[in-house]
């Protein structure tokens, strides 16, 4: 999936949430699903599981939905 693709200009609040991973890869495929870009969901989700570091799963939450 190419970058363009991945962007969907959906804005997600990530700010002020709690910080573990899973609960910000949550608000981001809720944020996905409710923005009407569920086929988003599943490719999201399996580049921040496969990430080596929280730093890594963040960017590539932040390739898919407009951090707040």
């Amino acid at each position: 999936m190419t970058p363009e693709e991945k962007q969907s200009g959906i804005p997600c609040v990530l700010i002020g949430t709690d910080g573990n991973i899973y609960t910000l890869l949550g608000r981001a495929r809720q944020a996905l699903r409710r923005g009407g870009r569920p086929d988003l969901v599943e490719p999201m989700t399996k580049e921040v599981l496969a990430s080596k570091s929280y730093e890594e799963a963040i960017g590539h939450i932040c390739e898919y939905v407009e951090a707040e």
